[in-house]
């Protein structure tokens, strides 16, 4: 028995690398086969290239439309991560620390962002925000995405206080330290990684959002996501190849820090466990 299992688990290893290398050039060759697109010369999105140029990242770079856009990503985006993060991380802390009856109904309210579809979720606010007079405003979008990215907050935080020691705290109010000063001096820099980890998702969410921003959002305020849904369906230029290989960048950057991030989570748990 022992011997079948053996050979089992030989021919499964690598039967289940194949499989896994495979998954991920099924997902991974899409997103970079736009990247050579970019530096096209030719005005259309075909392969083969007729030459390699940097013109669509110099109309990128020189075009008003795509500059205020990428800039309203750039304000959007910041503020509703720095709230969804005050937030998300404020409800974690508030669920590990609390035990009360309807703790996983209020868990479950707080991800369901993440759960419900986004062209629900998005004529919900249109609705609520139009009462609220905040439809075609900056403040109105930034209260949006915040509350789509609170859940990835909300989850990445609490998942790194699972390894907190409350110890850590109750030694900080046994030497005089009022709660505050506690979370801010003692817990927040053991769980910063997950903090930091939840903000990065939260930014992504905000940045790489569409559907929201169709709904709530004027011409003014017209996000880079928005812009390129916007030339797709107008006119297919391949400065969104220059766009999206941006974005692709930004992401890619995103995932290292993230990856990082989570590294030094494992060593700082490590060490509190030691």
């Amino acid at each position: 028995m022992n011997h079948h299992s053996t050979v089992v688990e030989r021919l499964w290893s690598p039967i289940f690398s194949v499989f896994s290398f495979s998954l991920l050039v099924f997902l991974v060759v899409p997103i970079l086969v736009i990247v050579p697109l970019s530096f096209n010369e030719g005005s259309f999105l075909s392969y083969p290239l007729s030459g390699f140029s940097l013109r669509w990242y110099q109309e990128f770079l020189g075009s008003q439309e795509w500059m205020r856009a990428l800039r309203n990503s750039l304000i959007i985006a910041p503020a509703a991560t720095l709230l969804a993060t005050a937030l998300g991380t404020l409800a974690a802390v508030g669920l590990a620390r609390g035990e009360f009856r309807g703790k996983g109904l209020v868990m479950a309210v707080l991800i369901s962002p993440m759960i419900a579809p986004v062209v629900i979720i998005a004529v919900a606010l249109y609705f609520f925000f139009a009462q609220l007079n905040l439809l075609n405003s900056y403040l109105g979008l930034v209260l949006a995405h915040a509350a789509l990215g609170v859940p990835f907050v909300v989850i990445t935080v609490a998942a790194t206080l699972q390894g907190y020691d409350r110890n850590f705290s109750r030694a900080a109010a046994s030497l005089g330290a009022p709660p505050l000063l506690a979370f801010r001096k003692v817990m927040l820099p053991l769980i910063a990684p997950g903090v930091i980890s939840g903000a990065l998702f939260a930014f992504a969410t905000s940045f790489d959002e569409v559907v929201v921003t169709l709904f709530l959002a004027s011409p003014a305020q017209r996000t880079l996501p928005m812009q390129m849904f916007g030339g797709i369906r107008e006119n297919l230029n391949p400065t969104i190849a220059a766009a999206a290989t941006l974005m692709v960048g930004a992401s890619a950057v995103l995932l290292l820090l993230m990856e990082w991030l989570r590294r030094r989570n494992e060593k700082l748990r490590g060490s509190s466990t030691v």
